[in-house]
């Protein structure tokens, strides 16, 4: 009897395999970017690999909670972009595979020194400018002022009417965050968040969605990338975005190995296609407007020209260090969100 038993398990297995025409991925990468994209870098590369791989899409901080989760026993192989101060803050715990890219010596500077700065576990694979974007007919239509600055968002009239990411579990938001605290300092950033948040009516789990809600007109003003804002403009949404003129931050996305990866060969080739003109292509292929890191990728004719904005010198090293991270995060929470 056991003998049959065991039999009709492994046929049970056997069929069910079989009826699904599914077989184990050889590769499992956690995507951080626009859904759009991560469909497109899915596809590219499965058409140049002739393998199988399972790409999920979601936020940055809840990558880094997943991979914390699963250290002893990871089953993701690739954390491939999302906000580079994240990706550092996994590698300083040890979390991450150290790996020379091929096509290391063919990065941007701001690419090659934030391979550096992570100790060889990370790779920049595009940067974009921080901002936010208003609906135009909205505005017009609720006869409000334009903003042009970040202060310009705590005016009392625009209460209710933004959006914002939740630094929680966004990246995008979690750089505004520390964009902030390193314009005006962390006591007048911490005021400034307390007055703005009077006039924030939803804090999103993804960075993007602020701006796609005043895309829709669900929301006046979206606190996001600029790049997704041009994104979203130049499908017909009549969105205007702005460099606000204080300065701003930026991001670095990246793409990581996650240490104990069980596809480590497979996992250093997606790194390496990423960050060839290739492989970073998909973007602009997929709507996207970021800055590639590839000095030889091809420039998305709409993404922002960061070299025109003002921008603050972001430390990456401070800001993408557990310690920090936490403290703001526990700050944020304490006396931001706690008051909601």
């Amino acid at each position: 009897m056991r003998g049959i038993t065991a039999f009709g398990a492994v046929a049970a297995l056997w069929l069910a395999s079989a009826t699904t025409g599914m077989t184990a991925p050889a590769l499992t990468v956690l995507c951080g970017v626009d859904e759009a994209w991560c469909d497109a870098m899915k596809e590219a590369y499965e058409s140049r690999s002739g393998i199988e791989i399972s790409m999920t899409r979601k936020s940055t901080g809840d990558i880094l909670n997943l991979i914390r989760a699963q250290k002893a026993a990871p089953t993701v192989d690739v954390w491939w972009g999302g906000t580079g101060d994240t990706h550092l803050q996994a590698g300083s715990e040890n979390l991450l595979e150290p790996y020379q890219p091929a096509l290391e010596r063919d990065m941007l500077p701001w690419a090659q020194n934030f391979f550096a700065m992570s100790g060889g576990r990370s790779v920049g694979i595009y940067a974009g400018a921080l901002g936010f974007a208003y609906n135009a007919d909205l505005l017009r239509e609720l006869k409000l002022p334009a903003p042009a600055c970040w202060k310009d968002l705590a005016d009392i009239a625009y209460r209710g009417r933004i959006q914002s990411g939740n630094p929680m579990s966004s990246g995008t938001a979690f750089t505004t965050l520390a964009t902030l605290v390193q314009l005006f300092g962390e006591e007048e950033a911490f005021r400034f968040l307390a007055a703005l948040n009077r006039n924030i009516s939803d804090y999103t789990i993804a960075g993007s969605a602020p701006v796609k809600a005043a895309a829709r007109g669900e929301t006046l003003i979206g606190i996001s990338f600029m790049h997704d804002a041009v994104t979203l403009k130049q499908t017909g949404y009549p969105l205007v975005i702005v460099a606000p003129c204080e300065g701003t931050g930026y991001e670095i996305g990246a793409v990581s190995i996650v240490k104990g990866a069980r596809h480590l060969d497979e996992a250093k080739r997606f790194v390496d296609f990423a960050l060839s003109p290739d492989g970073q292509a998909t973007g602009a292929a997929s709507g996207q407007n970021q800055v590639p890191s590839n000095a030889r990728s091809t420039l998305p004719l709409a993404a922002p020209d960061i070299a025109m904005i003002k921008m603050v010198d972001y430390d990456f090293a401070t800001f993408g260090s557990p310690q920090e991270r936490s403290r703001l995060l526990a700050r944020f929470d304490a006396e931001i969100m706690a008051t909601n």
